[in-house]
């Protein structure tokens, strides 16, 4: 059974759209087409109703899905089984990443990787840090470098990278500029900007708030951190950044909080990694925290 229509099938049926999943695989709409219908042939069975360019499932898709997924990631694993005997790092490696490690951590990482194993093809992915665990964990990713939670399901292993300390910071003009220490019930007074509330960053600031978090003044959320430098620079509010967006034209307010977040590596503890991702994991170390 042909892996790339499996993936095919998976893309398909989770995007209910067969051009967004041939998006998603940077392949044509008639390539990933053509996959399903060879998958259908060979189990002799429609997958998908298409009627009016509306995608479902039919009942028979429904029954596969989970055994599909489970299927392809036994290939999957199988195949970096048999590619890590040679010893050789070559191949696909895909990954996820949240935009702020994208941009502000990875780039030297991802440099000196590519530096010394140009043979691998890199095909990164730019996703929230929750998207991309619940992606790790049905293996649509070999890993994921995110904002790690407290807790993880079972079947998933994180590996702590960077500790990220996060800081209250306003506008140089904002009213709590000026004072050299803000309570918290002070603080909840003024409006703010934050992350989503389903982030890992979002529940770090409730969680240290509890009881007042009811009391926020949410202005707007957005999930990227740089936009949200943006809105507090522009006197939106205040919020939460980590130290790498500390600038001149923010102030960091001084209250009782001590907040930090840890950056690392999410995988799967019982798929077996390429010979490309153990290459890379190594360098992140090099560029841990001590």
């Amino acid at each position: 059974m042909d892996i790339n229509n499996l993936n095919a099938f998976l893309e398909v049926a989770r995007r209910r759209s067969f051009s967004l999943a041939a998006e998603a695989l940077f392949i044509t709409q008639p390539a990933i087409s053509k996959r399903i219908t060879s998958l259908e042939n060979e189990l002799g069975t429609l997958l998908f109703n298409r009627i009016n360019r509306k995608v479902t499932l039919t009942e028979a898709g429904h029954a596969l899905l989970p055994r599909v997924q489970v299927l392809r990631n036994e290939l999957e694993d199988i195949r970096r089984i048999a590619s890590n005997l040679s010893g050789d790092i070559h191949g696909v490696l895909v990954m996820g990443t949240s935009h702020h490690i994208g941009l502000h951590r990875l780039p030297p990482v991802l440099s000196q990787f590519n530096r010394d194993h140009p043979e691998v093809q890199l095909d990164l992915r730019f996703v929230g840090s929750e998207l991309a665990s619940q992606s790790v964990e049905r293996g649509d990713l070999e890993i994921a470098v995110v904002t790690l939670p407290y807790e993880l399901p079972e079947q998933l292993q994180a590996h702590s990278i960077w500790m990220d300390q996060l800081h209250i910071v306003v506008s140089r003009d904002h009213p709590l500029s000026q004072l050299p220490m803000v309570s918290l019930e002070t603080l909840v007074q003024h409006r703010c900007v934050l992350p989503g509330k389903d982030t890992y960053t979002y529940r770090i600031i409730s969680q240290a708030l509890e009881p007042l978090d009811q009391q926020l003044k949410i202005y707007l959320t957005t999930n990227y951190m740089e936009t949200l430098k943006m809105l507090v620079s522009a006197g939106f509010g205040w919020s939460l950044l980590p130290d790498t967006l500390l600038d001149d034209g923010l102030v960091v307010v001084k209250t009782p909080l001590y907040l930090q977040r840890q950056l690392g590596v999410i995988s799967h503890r019982k798929r077996t990694l390429s010979n490309a991702a153990k290459t890379l994991l190594a360098i992140l170390d090099q560029f841990a925290d001590p």
